[in-house]
């Protein structure tokens, strides 16, 4: 499952889970789920989360690393 790792200014750090790309539009950078993992944003990519560019520190992504949680019964 693919995830991008964001550095806040202030330190805190923020796991954006489901996203496959990212990028800025305007004075915010926005995560977006893309088909068929092609990394490519276009008219059929899904938002997943918008944050203010100018509060972001460090964006790293985490390919494979975040493993989904287990079904619970």
């Amino acid at each position: 499952m693919n995830a991008f790792r964001v550095q806040y200014r202030d330190e805190h750090v923020e796991l954006l889970v489901g996203a496959d790309a990212y990028q800025q539009e305007g004075a915010l950078t926005t995560f977006f789920r893309c088909p068929s993992d092609r990394q490519v944003v276009d008219s059929w990519s899904t938002r997943v989360a918008s944050i203010r560019t100018d509060e972001i520190m460090s964006i790293r992504r985490l390919d494979g690393e975040i493993q989904p949680e287990p079904a619970v019964a």
